[in-house]
């Protein structure tokens, strides 16, 4: 017969941030114990508040299954030694099965006998064992910052004030940090009491009653059904983050939604400002019209019931009060300054004790900018914009509001810029210089921000690289593989004309302009172009099969923009069953071009008629092909190349391209290694796999 298990460790509040992660944690360890113990069991849940975690596991058998198995052991041959006596590899292995070689039976597996030798154990109950198991649990768990609490070693996330451990109705007997287990969980802190837990099924409904909703996503369908509802009766838009609700589900215990207003006059603050101050300040949620413009009234949710809502809406309101006056004055204060003055603090601010100061790695990023203009023939009003943007796109670091809001910088940027006068290009172009921040962030939309955001993030990247800050495993502490993704981003984004070599190349004689190199160019090269290399195999990878992949990334990726058109192009050819014999007979041509010793193909050489049409038909196409590639027009190269496939069929039906006349034999291959030349611009076409 089957019980049910309950495990809840009641703890003072815990970092909303890791509750969910320990609410997994403690299910995850709970399968392991008891998978790990032959105890079976129907399925498990896994519950958390602010106050407490909880496992409650359905149908968990009385006592572990009773195991029968059998264990290979060393070969006849190893087992017996010459006088057909048991030797030290059978005996030691014996001692390690807790057996004796009478034990011993010989089985034939694979054509070879081996010993092997049959364990019995008999099944213990469960109740004998589960709380050795918990306090293993317990002691197994792990968290972003642990607490020790009086004199106790033992350390957990926060400290621990009671526990519940039922095995059916049956109390589980352990003890912690001088807290002994029972069957007596406790409600809400202030609406709720003590419970008694008469049995493991009966948990949920009783923190229920005891004004606490243990299930997680119940407590999260509450909240939202509660902010849809505000919303439709007041007309609202309330823009609800996911991550600021999953912060706020783990909060509260039982939530209620309520709303509350300020006054209309921070409406004169950039929203930005006002919805990040509610936001990382308060945990609230914006209110906007249909515009998304914000309204002067913003969603919160209280850890309790709905009594004297309008209190606690006061509350909240005198506090936020004071938060955005705060950010009033920060706004007022920081716009008496000029940029210029806020530029010259940047020479106080070390951004690396190798790579100089923020001023330096401005001034850094300002030659970049506007060697990227030149590279990419940009015209002089825009290259005028892109070397003020760089001037000025860090002035903001300064700002008493981006002190208080780091998560602004950029934002107040743009808004500073544009109220001191600076073009709406240049503006725009100190916000943009930021994207992508992140994972499926934006990227810049005008060529001044795409330029001025390369030229920032390479010179980081570089930097870094140049002292030997190269990320390996997951250490990454300065963001550069997602620097490196969003230049990518850029590149592929607007399809921008510059190969990353070039890119590479800017900015290190930047560097060395400046402060020189501690590593041989052609090293950091290399590092960069492997490091690049690895994004955008990610970025292939996204949409391409892994061999497709491998075959354009074998061709280069210089041109980031051209390598992803070839990747797309060959999976659509890929894809239509005919160019199977077209890539085959590429690879044949690959195949023999490794040996030839000479590049030069000699048209008089050429005697078979098969041989002279091949030479012909790829004359007549490697001009175009090339210039295609070079418009990145993909597949209309890959389309014209693949028109060689008739005369290379007929080239090795009917031509001995091995033939023993020396000079014959060097032309016909050096024919083959100039086709392939052009093959392998496109991809190595052998890395595909046919099914």
């Amino acid at each position: 017969m089957a019980k049910d298990l309950l495990f809840e460790i009641g703890l003072e509040e815990m970092p909303a941030r890791f509750i969910r992660a320990a609410m997994e944690q403690l299910q995850d360890r709970t399968v392991k114990w008891l998978e790990e113990s032959v105890i079976k069991f129907e399925s498990i849940e896994s519950y958390g508040t602010p106050r407490r975690l909880a496992v409650l596991v359905r149908g968990v058998a009385e006592k572990q299954e009773d195991v029968h198995e059998e264990v290979k052991g060393p070969s006849r041959k190893i087992a017996l030694d010459e006088n057909g006596q048991w030797s030290k590899a059978a005996l030691g292995f014996a001692r390690s099965q807790g057996a004796s070689p009478d034990q011993f039976t010989f089985k034939e597996l694979g054509g070879t006998e081996y010993i092997y030798v049959s364990k019995n154990s008999i099944g213990i109950e469960t109740s004998k064992i589960v709380a050795e198991g918990l306090l293993g649990i317990l002691h197994a768990m792990n968290f972003p910052k642990n607490m020790r609490w009086g004199s106790y070693d033992f350390k957990f996330v926060r400290p621990i004030r009671w526990m519940v451990a039922l095995f059916g109705n049956e109390i589980i007997d352990i003890e912690i940090a001088g807290v002994k287990s029972g069957n007596v969980t406790r409600g809400h802190r202030f609406l709720g009491g003590e419970i008694v837990i008469t049995e493991p099924v009966a948990y949920v409904e009783a923190l229920r009653a005891g004004h606490v909703i243990a299930d997680v996503n119940e407590r999260k369908q509450l909240i939202i059904e509660q902010i849809d509802s505000l919303a439709k009766e007041k007309g609202w838009n309330i823009a609800v983050k996911e991550d600021l609700l999953e912060e706020v589900l783990f909060l509260v215990e039982t939530p209620t939604v309520l709303f509350g207003t300020f006054e209309e006059s921070f409406l004169r603050i950039p929203q930005e400002v006002l919805i990040t101050s509610m936001r990382e300040h308060q945990r609230y949620f914006p209110v906007l019209n249909a515009q998304g413009a914000l309204l002067p009234f913003f969603v919160t949710v209280r850890n309790g019931n709905a009594d004297s809502l309008d209190v606690i809406a006061k509350g909240n309101e005198k506090v936020l009060r004071a938060r955005l006056s705060d950010a009033k004055f920060f706004y007022e204060e920081d716009q008496k300054h000029p940029i210029k003055e806020a530029l010259s603090k940047l020479e106080s601010i070390v951004f690396h004790e190798e790579l100089g100061t923020v001023g330096d790695k401005v001034r850094r990023i300002r030659m970049n900018s506007d060697k990227l203009s030149e590279l990419l023939g940009t015209d002089t009003g825009t290259a005028e914009s892109v070397s003020r943007t760089a001037e000025i796109c860090k002035f903001d670091l300064v700002t008493q509001m981006v002190y208080e809001f780091p998560e602004l910088q950029g934002v107040m940027g743009e808004d500073y810029a544009r109220k001191a006068g600076e073009a709406e290009a240049v503006a725009r172009g100190v916000f943009e210089h930021y994207q992508p921040r992140f994972a499926g962030d934006a990227v810049p939309s005008s060529e001044v921000g795409s330029i001025v955001s390369i030229a920032d993030k390479i010179d980081t990247i570089t930097g870094c690289f140049s002292i030997g800050i190269i990320p390996t495993g997951s250490q990454d502490p300065y963001g550069l593989r997602r620097q490196a993704a969003g230049i990518v981003q850029i590149l592929l984004e607007h399809k921008l004309s510059v190969k990353l070599s070039d890119i590479f190349k800017i900015a290190l004689d930047t560097h060395q302009h400046f402060r020189g190199l501690k590593r041989s160019e052609d090293e950091i090269i290399k590092d960069l172009s492997d490091f690049f290399g690895l994004r955008v195999r990610k970025t292939l990878s996204d949409s391409l099969r892994y061999d497709v992949v491998d075959a354009v990334m074998a061709a280069g990726y210089d041109d980031v923009v051209l390598v992803v058109a070839r990747g797309t192009a060959l999976m659509d050819a890929v894809n239509n069953p005919d160019f199977k014999l077209t890539a085959e007979s590429f690879g044949r041509v690959s195949n023999l071009a490794a040996k030839a010793s000479s590049e030069k193909v000699r048209f008089d050489l050429l005697i078979e008629p098969a041989e002279q049409q091949l030479y012909e038909s790829w004359k007549s196409i490697t001009g175009k092909y090339n210039q295609l590639l070079k418009e990145r027009n993909a597949t209309e190269a890959l389309e014209l190349i693949s028109e060689l496939k008739g005369s290379i069929t007929i080239f090795f039906d009917e031509v001995m391209v091995m033939s023993k006349d020396e000079a014959i034999r060097i032309n016909r291959l050096a024919l083959l290694e100039a086709i392939d030349h052009d093959l392998k611009a496109f991809a190595d076409f052998g890395k595909v796999v046919w099914a």
